[in-house]
């Protein structure tokens, strides 16, 4: 197996990219030593808020062999979202990544056909394919396998690429030749930390979540504090400020994924349409997408809040 280690993942990446995928990078799958003191931290200051789920699976979250018995090698692929156009200037905003289909479903079926894929050419091969509803830490498999680094504003950064794509993770029982870490190159910029609205970027590649405007509206089932009154910039669905002014993002290009593109509804209604959206057109216009996460009353409140 060790002599084909390189023949194999060359196969991988091909077959990646042939169905769609940005990129691949792959990594040794082993307990992630140097995460593991950031999120205990990050745990122990509260800045999950509400999202109790980041407390559970503490050891899975860190060590891929917890997840996949015999797991060998984690690998990460990325998925480009970026729109070609955007919602009309007088909107409420939703981010980019829930424009179109819940990428839940498209990378998960990417993902099945890469490890059927692998399977056929390779032999017998067990495996799990994970999108961000399993305790994984993406962002830190994606860095470790050299597809970028982890910004300021905490999301994963690619020279010539930007940010605007999803990560997935194949973990496998198989062993592979293994990418290397890319160096950081924010520099001495932080666009992102001047630009958040709601300070949620503490420092630099520390972002309190319970102060994101994607927690509020997406996450925090209750009402959202008054405190931010104003601060929303008009978003009602997620925050996209952070990658909006990263200069990496000017190399971003749209993406090429059909079930990506948004109903046509969605790019032309106005501030007016949404406050009156019925539940009828929240089906229609969010049809497959994951702003049906909020639900139809979530979306109400957050408009609401925006509103008043």
């Amino acid at each position: 197996m060790n002599n084909n280690k390189f023949k194999y993942s060359e196969l991988i990446k091909t077959e990646a990219k042939r169905l769609g995928f940005l990129s691949c990078g792959i990594s040794k799958a082993e307990f992630l030593e140097d995460e593991a003191p950031r999120l205990e931290a990050w745990l122990n200051k509260n800045m999950h808020g509400e999202m109790r789920y980041m407390e559970n699976h503490f050891d899975k979250r860190l060590d891929p062999t917890l997840l996949v018995d015999g797991s060998k090698s984690v690998v990460s692929l990325l998925l480009n979202y970026c729109p070609s156009e955007l919602q009309n200037k007088e909107s409420y905003k939703i981010s980019k990544y829930a424009y179109g289909t819940d990428y839940h479903f498209v990378i998960k079926n990417k993902l099945k056909s890469l490890l059927y894929y692998i399977q056929d050419e390779i032999g017998e091969v067990h495996g799990r394919a994970f999108v961000d509803s399993a305790p994984v830490l993406d962002k830190a498999w994606a860095a470790k396998s050299g597809l970028g680094w982890i910004g300021k504003h905490s999301n994963l950064l690619t020279q010539q690429i930007g940010s605007y794509y999803f990560i997935a993770e194949l973990i496998v029982d198989i062993e592979l030749d293994y990418d290397t870490p890319v160096t950081d190159h924010c520099g001495t910029c932080t666009a992102c930390i001047d630009a958040c609205p709601t300070e949620a970027i503490k420092e630099p590649y520390v972002v309190d979540g319970s102060k994101c405007i994607s927690y509020f509206t997406i996450e925090l089932k209750e009402n959202i504090p008054s405190e931010f009154k104003g601060k929303f910039d008009d978003w009602m669905f997620g925050c996209d400020v952070c990658q909006d002014v990263c200069p990496w993002n000017r190399f971003s290009k749209p993406h090429t994924e059909p079930l990506f593109n948004p109903h046509p509804d969605l790019l032309l209604m106005t501030k007016k349409d949404w406050v009156e959206i019925t539940e009828d057109t929240f089906k229609k216009v969010f049809k497959k997408s994951a702003v049906k996460r909020t639900k139809y009353s979530g979306l109400q409140r957050n408009i609401q809040f925006l509103k008043d």
